[in-house]
């Protein structure tokens, strides 16, 4: 099936006739395809509706291909999460939310107005165990200075910087950079102990602050919001006394 038969495809599915959190008609049948090809387990159709990388949770690699979904399909599509799916209600738990598409819940999985999965946010068992095996990894990276951390939540490239975001014991947020050709092993150029997460409504976009003296150093992270294909999903913006001095795209730093 090429990708224009799949969106027809979409199109012309199964509509429901009763009233849904849903705005439009043609949603349900995205929606209910979607349902459908999760409850088959249909790799095949599920592939199609990917636009890769499938990001998962940090520090866990990103899903790239075809192949990597197969491998990797019971790491996000466990029974629980699939039992959640396949028995949601189509007028009462799915809902559309502006230009960051279709939600399960309050978010538990995304997916656009095609039926592309975006995201899901939630971890399954099997993620959770190499969750820690990639955070092991990253520690044994890292200068010996931030090895001490709660939570890794993001190592990102600009242009100029290394960033690398840690949640601490002290659920304070640690913003630590270097110049863009260092190594996590030096000593960080800058390290801040004092930044807060502010999230911006249920799709999971967020931004960091970090102050120092005069400065603020702020790192948006865009889950949702970006085409499918954009590859710079965080951007640095830092002040001098209120005054934007530096404006920069980022991506994640690959580690491996």
């Amino acid at each position: 099936m090429t990708k224009t038969t799949f969106i027809l495809a979409l199109l012309i599915f199964g509509f429901t006739n009763c009233f849904s959190q849903l705005s439009k008609k043609e949603f349900e049948g995205v929606v209910a395809y979607f349902v459908d090809c999760v409850k088959k387990a249909d790799i095949d159709q599920l592939d199609l509706m990917i636009s890769y990388p499938l990001q998962r949770a940090y520090p866990i690699p990103p899903i790239n291909n075809k192949e990597e979904f197969k491998n990797r399909y019971s790491e996000i599509f466990d029974d629980s999460l699939t039992s959640v799916i396949t028995n949601s209600n189509l007028k009462k738990d799915w809902t559309d939310v502006g230009g960051r598409g279709i939600m399960l819940h309050n978010g538990m999985v995304w997916i656009d107005y095609e039926g592309r999965l975006l995201t899901t946010n939630y971890t399954s068992a099997k993620e959770k165990a190499l969750k820690e095996k990639w955070i092991a990894y990253e520690k044994a990276l890292l200068n010996t200075d931030l090895k001490a951390f709660k939570i890794p939540i993001h190592t990102i490239e600009t242009d100029a910087f290394i960033i690398r975001i840690d949640l601490l014991e002290n659920q304070m947020y640690r913003y630590a950079s270097w110049s863009s050709n260092s190594k996590l092993s030096d000593p960080p150029d800058l390290v801040i102990k004092n930044g807060k997460r502010i999230f911006e409504g249920s799709g999971g976009n967020h931004h960091f602050e970090f102050t120092k003296g005069e400065y603020n150093y702020t790192v948006y992270v865009d889950v949702l919001g970006l085409d499918p294909d954009e590859m710079s999903p965080f951007q640095l913006i830092v002040t001098k006394e209120k005054k934007e001095i530096l404006n920069q795209f980022g991506k994640k730093k690959q580690l491996r």
